[in-house]
């Protein structure tokens, strides 16, 4: 089983990119509580500090990828997000 790396994409003082990362830790956690492996992950990159990032997503943070894959734009659904972590696992 092959460990998952969510990656949420923001900036300080955005309102949504803290929303998002609220709504992502919980969702980890209740997966991680119903199988604790694989296991789960998250890195914060902020578009201040990434070029790239930046030019790729001005428009749409927050941005979650998962595995490295673009989940979701603006707002997270949290039943989409566990659906996809409990695919992935």
């Amino acid at each position: 089983m092959a460990n998952i790396h969510l990656t949420l994409i923001g900036k300080p003082g955005c309102h949504l990119c803290d929303d998002a990362r609220e709504l992502v830790t919980t969702v980890m956690q209740k997966v991680v509580d119903e199988r604790p492996a694989p296991e789960i992950t998250l890195e914060e990159r902020s578009i201040l500090d990434d070029a790239e990032l930046h030019s790729l997503y001005v428009e749409d943070i927050p941005v979650l990828l998962i595995n490295g894959k673009v989940h979701n734009y603006w707002r997270i659904d949290p039943m989409r997000l566990r659906t996809a972590l409990l695919e992935v696992s």
